[in-house]
């Protein structure tokens, strides 16, 4: 029986796709305007009854009654139980659904509080440090990943078209340049799939970076410039923490990156990045409505900020999108740190609840090289 590979996530029936010979992808819904609107995509299973030996691959009408529009992938493989996958492998996300291809893998400790001894819930900053005793962090792979540009604007109500952000290569301590459409994805998140396609991926650096090699398994090997892009800003490409923790069904990840330090008025600023998903593991409809950060230096100092939604909105997690992710910045007078808090959640009955944000360091790396490079124009 082929199988579609449906935008919203796949998490309940990724085990199933080991046997599923024909891939499809339900890209979006299609108003009577003619636009997309990624936020009608339902479930159309049904359409794909197509036998295993069969290789036929087609796409909807648009006249179809549930107006989607299904678009040829590839062939699901079967997923990794032991050992990691290799640079060149296509796959679908299992939560947000684009597709997009592993440029390399990195090796992060997983500070998990669903599954350790809780931390004290006093507010003590070195209570809530993610190296706290009670914590103990596992092993797990991470992938640098190339995003399809073609899906960016189907997950949009879902997360930010993901980027790597740097600090720019001058003295302004506040610039930053970023390179769009690459993230930090687990090895569980990755639906892996093969094409014939020699340019399956849209991306500006797919073929600066990849090559097609029909010889190999995946067929796409990596150029000598991603192995010395990889190389030069490997301090600010690597993570090396990621933390997560539950609360009432809402699961929040944090992964924290250094990404420099910066001279500013006769003293040091050091910066990091950090990018958070939200993920709701019920079936209750929530929305978020506030953020409450503390953040504190080893300086000494403390500070509270308080305010509406993440990046500008307030996303609405439910079954049908379960998810948003998103990266914002932090910046310290003091080689390293920590960061807490909570998000104020609110049901439809008007109701409202706290999550907790799991705490972790910003620690600065033990070597501060020059800036880093850029990518190949």
């Amino acid at each position: 029986m082929a199988a579609c590979a449906i935008r919203r996530g796949l998490l309940s029936t990724a085990s199933k796709y080991n046997q599923h010979k024909c891939t499809h992808r339900i890209l979006s819904a299609i108003d009577f305007s003619g636009g997309l609107d990624p936020r009608r995509t339902q479930p159309l299973c049904s359409a794909c009854r197509l036998s295993s030996f069969q290789q036929t691959r087609f796409m909807s009408s648009r006249n179809r009654p549930e107006g989607k529009i299904l678009e040829p992938v590839g062939v699901f493989e079967a997923l990794k139980q032991h050992g990691k996958y290799e640079t060149g492998q296509l796959f679908l996300h299992s939560v947000f659904g684009y597709r997009g291809i592993v440029l390399f893998p990195w090796h992060a400790r997983l500070y998990d509080r669903d599954v350790s001894p809780a931390a004290p819930t006093d507010s003590k900053p070195d209570s809530t440090a993610h190296g706290s005793k009670e914590v103990k962090g596992k092993m797990h792979t991470y992938y640098q990943v190339l995003i399809d540009t073609r899906d960016c604007p189907h997950i949009s109500q879902r997360s930010q078209t993901e980027a790597v952000t740097f600090l720019a290569n001058h003295d302004d301590s506040r610039a930053l340049y970023a390179i769009p459409g690459l993230d930090y994805v687990s090895h569980e998140d990755i639906l892996p799939y093969n094409s014939t396609e020699q340019v399956p991926i849209q991306h500006e650096l797919f073929e600066r970076f990849l090559m097609f090699n029909p010889s190999r398994n995946p067929p796409f090997t990596a150029r000598d410039t991603l192995r010395a892009w990889q190389e030069k800003n490997h301090p600010w490409l690597e993570l090396s923490d990621v933390h997560r923790e539950t609360t009432e069904n809402i699961r929040v990840t944090v992964i924290p990156f250094y990404m420099g330090m910066r001279e500013a008025q006769n003293s040091h600023v050091y910066w990091w990045r950090y990018c958070i998903r939200l993920e709701n593991l019920g079936n209750e409809v929530v929305q978020l409505r506030e953020r409450h950060w503390r953040i504190f230096s080893l300086s000494g100092t403390l500070e509270t900020v308080r305010g509406r939604g993440v990046v500008g909105k307030e996303p609405v997690l439910s079954r049908e999108q379960p998810a948003f992710q998103y990266s914002s910045h932090v910046s310290l007078q003091a080689p390293s740190g920590h960061m807490w808090g909570t998000f104020c959640f609110e049901r439809t009955d008007g109701s409202h609840f706290d999550v907790r944000i799991p705490p972790f360091s910003l620690e600065s790396n033990k070597y501060d090289k020059a800036p880093p490079t850029g990518y190949p124009l």
